[in-house]
């Protein structure tokens, strides 16, 4: 593709604006690590909130979601709960103030405040520390694999060498300049730089869903969806069927294994409630909870993120999947395998007009650089505040952290490179990070909320569990469906098939967490105490409650429970309705969508008076 002028003027101007930003901000972040990490904790909820959003925004996830609207119509609005998004639901409701009370700098070292600072304890912290490393390699590959595609597609220059391919270059140099300002700066620059960013993001998406839709004849173009596209609720059986018109989208649908729908939303949910009640993986998301002022405003800035996030996202997803069907749908027929995941990147560099290309290209860029630096920052913090710190050095200066933090950063930066060069695709990158990593991730962590009883060494040992099984349950799987059932090879190694591997992953994370826990002494009484009295969590916790009010008669449970669940049930019909009505209202359904737009506003009505007005007792 050949940039016109203006479009390479516009992203020019882009790169000097938010690197020049991030280096001005970066001052602040000097001090200590305390500001470099958590910007001292004086960061409004709102602006953490759109820089939390911002870093969801991601070339990755939109080129992904772009895919999965393309070939599954409506019904792809339920497929995100594969990560599952509503995890976002639990941490507005209740999980950020759970975690905000802490005062930690890191989910690390939260767990020490639960498990307390003895032998059991320092395993459970260091277990936490690798598994953040880990999660945080294996998103900056992602990212990775995302921006090379994108940036390959839409800038005309064949880079390619005797080492490297063109998108594993230009994902170096793009991942290289956001190093730059995200390294110095840390969490001012990476604040400050994302909501610049995030408001780049929504006019790139107000321009395109306005170029997509002008001068759209709809009901030609509902003529012409296949049978079942833009059916919503989910069935028993996916019933979309491309037809003869484009076999290798009704192939793809087998590869994926969702043909059984019924099923694979079961599963969804089923590991979406445990993965949700696990909490936020130790992230970037965990960073901006712990970044919060107080408790209120940590679960205000959880609910802000959702409110800002889903409307423009989609709206960018529609739009660029409408111009897919104008624009680019015989280019898709006419090859033998398509690579559905480069929609994006080709309808933006072939289909866009100049000028609104430029704010467009400007704004996926925005998109990466946000993601990227929102898990750059989240590292490091576990390396030099719960490792080096902690157990090598723990009187040096301030500076010295702040130093350490940017070599760290450079370091986990390569290393997600690295592994960004030998990933496949984003496919087999999401549903790695969202099956195997998180089914490694969720019993233990479910368990440190909700059982008074359960021990550090516990803990270790489900985390323990959970990542050793997430490195071979998935290819064990393939190799038995492949040795011995035959019938079901192509299942397995699908997406139900990852599913699957989270379920049995998980079990034998529980497995491991309890056997280790009866196996060993309970947590320190005094550190039971302190932490139940401070958190206020629900669930099995009689034995530490009877403690606590030995000590002091007035203290009062968390009986939230209930309140909780409500808020969570509307919380994810709220953000449903967020997911699917710019999709509705891209695509010609007016009716749907004022219908969603109406599940909207009363989802927010009713949690104005069931969640925001309560938060002043649930935060207390």
């Amino acid at each position: 593709m050949n940039l016109s002028t203006i479009d390479i003027l516009i992203i020019l101007a882009y790169l000097v604006v938010i690197i020049g930003l991030g280096f001005w901000i970066s001052k602040k972040a000097s001090k200590n690590i305390q500001s470099y990490f958590l910007g001292d904790n004086n960061i409004k909820w709102y602006w953490l909130g759109f820089s939390n959003s911002s870093g969801m925004f991601d070339v990755s996830g939109t080129a992904f979601y772009v895919a999965l609207l393309f070939i599954y119509g409506f019904k792809a609005a339920w497929l995100p709960w594969l990560w599952p998004i509503w995890n976002q639901i639990f941490v507005m409701v209740f999980l950020a103030i759970w975690i905000r009370r802490s005062n930690a700098m890191t989910g690390a070292d939260w767990i020490i405040k639960r498990f307390g600072d003895d032998k059991g304890g320092r395993l459970a912290h260091m277990i936490v520390v690798i598994f953040a490393v880990i999660s945080v390699i294996g998103f900056i590959g992602y990212v990775f694999v995302g921006i090379g595609k994108f940036a390959a597609n839409i800038l005309p220059w064949d880079l390619s060498n005797a080492v490297l391919t063109n998108q594993q270059t230009y994902a170096l140099i793009v991942v290289a300049l956001t190093t730059l300002y995200t390294v110095k700066g840390g969490m001012y620059s990476v604040v400050a730089t994302e909501v610049l960013q995030y408001g780049i993001l929504v006019v790139s998406c107000i321009l395109v869903v306005t170029y997509a839709v002008k001068g759209v004849d709809y009901n030609t173009l509902h003529q012409h969806l296949p049978q079942g596209w833009a059916s919503f609720w989910p069935q028993w059986k996916l019933d979309i069927n491309w037809g003869n018109t484009f076999p290798q989208a009704n192939q793809k649908i087998a590869e994926d294994g969702f043909v059984w729908f019924g099923a694979l939303m079961m599963m969804m949910i089923g590991k979406g409630i445990f993965a949700s009640l696990a909490g936020p993986v130790p992230g970037f998301d965990m960073q901006r909870i712990l970044s919060a002022k107080k408790p209120a405003e940590a679960a205000m800035l959880s609910g802000f993120t959702n409110l800002v996030l889903y409307i423009p996202l989609f709206m960018m997803v529609s739009a660029l999947t409408l111009i897919g069907f104008t624009y680019f749908m015989p280019v898709l027929q006419a090859q033998e395998r398509p690579d559905f995941e480069v929609i994006l990147s080709q309808v933006v560099s072939n289909y866009l007009p100049a000028g609104i290309r430029g704010v467009v290209l400007a704004g996926l860029l925005a998109s990466f650089m946000s993601a990227f630096s929102a898990f750059v920052n989240a590292a490091p913090a576990y390396l030099v505040n719960d490792f080096y710190k902690k157990y090598f050095k723990p009187n040096e200066s301030p500076r010295h952290y702040v130093k350490c933090s940017y070599l760290t950063s450079v370091v986990i930066i390569a290393i997600g490179c690295f592994f960004g060069l030998f990933a496949s695709s984003l496919s087999s990158l999401t549903l790695w990070i969202t099956s195997a990593l998180y089914g490694g991730y969720a019993a233990a962590n479910v368990l440190k909320w909700v059982w008074w009883r359960f021990n550090g060494y516990g803990y270790f040992a489900g985390m323990l569990a959970g990542l050793i099984s997430a490195t071979f349950v998935p290819s064990c799987m393939e190799w038995l469906s492949a040795a011995y059932f035959t019938s079901y090879a192509s299942l397995f190694g699908s997406g139900i098939g990852t599913l699957i591997s989270f379920f049995v992953i998980l079990i034998l994370s529980i497995s491991a967490s309890v056997i280790g826990c009866l196996l060993t002494p309970p947590p320190d009484k005094q550190i039971l105490e302190t932490f139940y009295s401070n958190t206020k969590p629900w669930g099995f916790w009689k034995p530490v409650l009877k403690w606590v009010q030995q000590v002091n008669p007035a203290f009062e449970p968390n009986r939230q429970f209930k309140w909780d669940m409500l808020n969570v049930v509307i919380g994810i019909c709220w953000q449903m309705s967020m997911v699917i009505m710019p999709v509705f209202f891209v695509f010609g359904y007016i009716s749907s969508g004022f219908t969603a737009m109406a599940i909207w506003i009363s989802c927010m009505v009713v949690l104005k008076f069931t969640w925001y007005d309560r938060l002043k007792i649930t935060a207390a």
